[in-house]
């Protein structure tokens, strides 16, 4: 192929100028991929759900109307076609109405001389199923990756199972984030030797130990380090992150501990009114929704990050902690133990309690690994095999040669 290899990212998880965080680890994953390989070009579908109003009272449907039509991202050209979501239906139809908003938009490139070689999707429900009806209509070769929810919570049930099976039969290529989910995929019928594990990498250049940590925490209004305990719980208030064992666990630690929650969603006010029952609300800081390249600051600032998701397919707070030298404690489920598995990364629970929480915080905080050792754990978790692996698994597809 004496042209670059041209992907056609597909996919409702990436960025766009109204939601700037909405999916970036897919937008980093594309991004490191075409720095490692110049002979990939890329381009991105991102449809987003239909909604009329933009005003702010509308919360984050709001944020739907405010995306724009295209953009261009760090160099990439991004779609955002609008695609209707119909209540109580839209699970079973979800796949169908992306496939219909976003095959005009596929069909103009094309006509514009974007004449992608294959698709590259991404969350394999609704999105990989749609991706596998667009390749099927346009005749090229399809990835798909599966994520986290996609294959840990919606094939309970049967229809989107039956969909996603169909998709994952159709596609060339199959890849995971983490072994767990390969697992899940073939406990769904999936034969093993077709999925490729290819973790998420983490920016070991954004994400760095603080020079001045003492700095940090004076930013933050905290104590000097050595003088109190400080944690970190980062993530979108949702139920699925489980913030509230962080707070539960502050009654079973010392009464100097402090907790840094940085993120927002519907579960911020009861998350503040749990913290008030429990009397720590004034050990308790709520930081809002931080820009992608601030959160170094958090993770630099505090002594240990928690993470107690009921659910995650590969958590790219967990590396982003260590690359700062923060090691974590976190809830034993899907690909979080291939993340944490070693000493001076961290320490794992299994009971979603407080006190749970607390012990392995507790454990932690007894004998914390150096954070030197803890960024060097991080070290081996750069983009470059994951970006090599991808840029091998598209060209193999494709039938293009090796880059060299």
């Amino acid at each position: 192929m004496t042209r670059p290899l041209r992907l056609l990212t597909f996919t409702t998880l990436y960025p766009n100028a109204a939601q700037p965080h909405h999916g970036v680890f897919v937008e980093n994953r594309l991004r490191h991929l075409l720095e490692h390989d110049p002979g990939i070009a890329a381009r991105v579908v991102a449809p987003v759900p239909w909604f009329p109003f933009s005003h702010p009272r509308f919360g984050g449907y709001a944020a739907f109307a405010r995306a724009p039509a295209a953009e261009t991202r760090n160099g990439i050209a991004v779609e955002h076609p609008r695609y209707p979501v119909i209540p109580k239906v839209g699970m079973t139809a979800a796949p169908y109405l992306l496939y219909r908003a976003a095959r005009p938009v596929l069909e103009r490139l094309r006509a514009g001389g974007y004449r992608f070689d294959m698709i590259d999707a991404h969350y394999f429900y609704p999105d990989g199923v749609a991706a596998a009806m667009l390749a099927r209509h346009f005749g090229v070769p399809l990835s798909i990756t599966a994520r986290g929810t996609d294959i840990n919570l919606i094939p309970r049930y049967p229809r989107p199972r039956r969909m996603i099976r169909w998709a994952a039969g159709q596609a060339d290529a199959l890849v995971t984030v983490c072994e767990a989910l390969k697992d899940g995929l073939v406990d769904l019928g999936v034969p093993a030797g077709r999925v490729t594990t290819l973790r998420n990498g983490v920016d070991l250049s954004m994400f760095r130990p603080s020079a001045d940590r003492a700095a940090l925490r004076r930013d933050l209004g905290l104590p000097p380090p050595g003088l109190a305990p400080v944690l970190a719980s980062v993530g979108h208030l949702i139920e699925r992150k489980r913030h509230h064992l962080a707070i539960e666990a502050l009654p079973h630690l010392p009464p100097e501990t402090r907790l840094l929650i940085a993120g927002e969603g519907p579960e911020e006010d009861a998350l503040k009114r749990r913290a008030a029952v429990l009397g720590v609300a004034g050990r308790v800081r709520f930081l809002g929704r931080l820009p992608h390249d601030r959160l170094h600051e958090v993770y630099g600032a505090c002594d240990a990050l928690v993470l107690a998701s009921s659910r995650e397919g590969w958590a790219n707070v967990l590396l982003e902690a260590m690359a700062c030298g923060t090691p974590v404690a976190a809830s034993r489920i899907w690909g979080t133990p291939e993340v944490v598995a070693a000493p001076e990364a961290g320490r794992l629970f299994d009971d979603p309690t407080g006190a749970a929480v607390a012990g392995a915080v507790a454990a932690l905080l007894a004998d914390l690994p150096d954070r030197a050792a803890t960024r060097a754990y991080a070290e081996r978790f750069g983009w470059e095999d994951t970006s090599r692996g991808q840029a091998r698994l598209f060209r193999a597809a494709v039938g293009a040669p090796a880059a060299a």
